[in-house]
Protein backbone atom coordinates (compact mmCIF):
# COMPACT_ATOMS: atom_id res chain seq x y z
CA UNK A 1 0.00 0.00 0.00
CA UNK A 2 2.58 2.52 -0.97
CA UNK A 3 1.93 6.21 -1.39
CA UNK A 4 4.04 8.04 -3.96
CA UNK A 5 4.26 11.80 -4.41
CA UNK A 6 6.24 12.91 -7.44
CA UNK A 7 7.18 16.57 -7.87
CA UNK A 8 8.31 17.27 -11.41
CA UNK A 9 10.14 20.19 -12.95
CA UNK A 10 9.43 19.68 -16.64
CA UNK A 11 6.81 20.84 -19.15
CA UNK A 12 3.40 19.73 -17.89
CA UNK A 13 1.18 17.53 -20.04
CA UNK A 14 -1.46 14.87 -19.41
CA UNK A 15 0.64 12.42 -21.46
CA UNK A 16 3.71 12.96 -19.24
CA UNK A 17 1.61 12.68 -16.08
CA UNK A 18 0.08 9.39 -17.27
CA UNK A 19 3.47 7.95 -18.25
CA UNK A 20 4.90 8.82 -14.83
CA UNK A 21 1.94 7.35 -12.94
CA UNK A 22 2.11 4.21 -15.10
CA UNK A 23 5.83 3.51 -14.69
CA UNK A 24 5.78 4.31 -10.97
CA UNK A 25 2.89 1.90 -10.42
CA UNK A 26 4.56 -0.81 -12.55
CA UNK A 27 8.03 -0.49 -10.98
CA UNK A 28 6.59 -0.33 -7.46
CA UNK A 29 4.79 -3.62 -8.12
CA UNK A 30 7.61 -5.29 -10.08
CA UNK A 31 10.61 -4.31 -7.95
CA UNK A 32 9.13 -3.75 -4.49
CA UNK A 33 6.36 -6.34 -4.76
CA UNK A 34 3.55 -3.93 -3.88
CA UNK A 35 -0.05 -4.44 -4.99
CA UNK A 36 -0.95 -2.24 -7.97
CA UNK A 37 -4.53 -1.84 -6.77
CA UNK A 38 -3.28 -0.27 -3.51
CA UNK A 39 -0.56 1.94 -5.03
CA UNK A 40 -1.46 5.62 -4.84
CA UNK A 41 0.45 8.10 -7.04
CA UNK A 42 0.21 11.91 -7.03
CA UNK A 43 2.08 13.94 -9.65
CA UNK A 44 2.68 17.64 -9.11
CA UNK A 45 4.49 20.11 -11.35
CA UNK A 46 6.76 22.97 -10.29
CA UNK A 47 7.85 25.60 -12.80
CA UNK A 48 11.54 25.80 -13.69
CA UNK A 49 11.82 29.35 -12.34
CA UNK A 50 10.62 28.11 -8.91
CA UNK A 51 12.97 25.11 -8.57
CA UNK A 52 16.58 25.78 -7.58
CA UNK A 53 19.55 23.44 -7.40
CA UNK A 54 22.84 24.80 -6.17
CA UNK A 55 21.27 28.23 -5.90
CA UNK A 56 20.50 28.34 -9.63
CA UNK A 57 17.02 28.00 -11.08
CA UNK A 58 16.34 25.11 -13.40
CA UNK A 59 15.05 27.67 -15.86
CA UNK A 60 18.65 28.70 -16.57
CA UNK A 61 20.03 25.13 -16.53
CA UNK A 62 17.92 23.67 -19.33
CA UNK A 63 17.45 20.40 -17.43
CA UNK A 64 14.46 18.66 -15.93
CA UNK A 65 14.39 17.28 -12.40
CA UNK A 66 12.11 15.44 -10.01
CA UNK A 67 11.70 14.53 -6.37
CA UNK A 68 9.94 11.27 -5.56
CA UNK A 69 8.75 10.64 -2.02
CA UNK A 70 7.51 7.09 -1.44
CA UNK A 71 6.14 5.59 1.74
CA UNK A 72 6.21 1.84 2.34
CA UNK A 73 5.76 -0.38 5.38
CA UNK A 74 8.95 -0.68 7.42
CA UNK A 75 10.87 -3.90 6.83
CA UNK A 76 8.84 -4.97 3.81
CA UNK A 77 11.76 -4.61 1.36
CA UNK A 78 15.46 -5.44 1.34
CA UNK A 79 18.32 -2.99 0.75
CA UNK A 80 18.91 -4.58 -2.65
CA UNK A 81 15.27 -4.14 -3.67
CA UNK A 82 15.33 -0.49 -2.64
CA UNK A 83 18.62 0.17 -4.45
CA UNK A 84 17.29 -1.54 -7.61
CA UNK A 85 14.08 0.48 -7.35
CA UNK A 86 15.95 3.79 -7.06
CA UNK A 87 18.10 2.96 -10.10
CA UNK A 88 15.14 1.87 -12.24
CA UNK A 89 12.93 4.81 -11.23
CA UNK A 90 15.68 7.31 -12.06
CA UNK A 91 16.18 5.68 -15.48
CA UNK A 92 12.42 5.73 -16.13
CA UNK A 93 12.14 9.41 -15.25
CA UNK A 94 15.08 10.14 -17.54
CA UNK A 95 13.43 8.25 -20.40
CA UNK A 96 10.24 10.32 -20.01
CA UNK A 97 11.65 13.74 -19.07
CA UNK A 98 14.97 13.74 -20.97
CA UNK A 99 18.21 15.08 -19.51
CA UNK A 100 17.96 15.33 -15.73
CA UNK A 101 19.90 17.35 -13.23
CA UNK A 102 21.87 14.76 -11.21
CA UNK A 103 20.30 16.22 -8.03
CA UNK A 104 17.01 14.46 -8.77
CA UNK A 105 16.01 12.62 -5.63
CA UNK A 106 14.13 9.49 -4.62
CA UNK A 107 13.38 9.12 -0.92
CA UNK A 108 11.94 5.89 0.43
CA UNK A 109 10.34 6.34 3.84
CA UNK A 110 9.74 3.18 5.82
CA UNK A 111 6.74 3.73 8.08
CA UNK A 112 6.06 1.48 11.06
CA UNK A 113 3.21 -0.97 10.44
CA UNK A 114 1.32 0.34 13.48
CA UNK A 115 1.51 3.91 12.16
CA UNK A 116 -0.41 3.66 8.92
CA UNK A 117 -3.01 1.68 7.07
CA UNK A 118 -6.00 1.89 4.80
CA UNK A 119 -9.70 1.14 5.00
CA UNK A 120 -9.59 1.93 8.70
CA UNK A 121 -7.04 -0.73 9.70
CA UNK A 122 -3.30 -0.53 10.30
CA UNK A 123 -0.82 -2.70 8.45
CA UNK A 124 0.12 -4.30 11.76
CA UNK A 125 -3.53 -5.27 12.39
CA UNK A 126 -3.69 -6.84 8.92
CA UNK A 127 -0.50 -8.82 9.60
CA UNK A 128 -1.72 -10.12 12.99
CA UNK A 129 -5.16 -10.93 11.58
CA UNK A 130 -3.52 -12.90 8.77
CA UNK A 131 -1.51 -14.94 11.27
CA UNK A 132 -4.56 -15.88 13.35
CA UNK A 133 -6.64 -17.23 10.49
Amino acid sequence: MPYLNARICAPQSPETTNKIADFLTELTAEVLGKKKELTSVAVEYVSANEWFIGGTSLDSQGLATFYLDIKITEGSNTKNQKADYIQKVFAAFESVLGSLNPASYIVIHEVRADSWGYEGATQEFRYIKGKTL
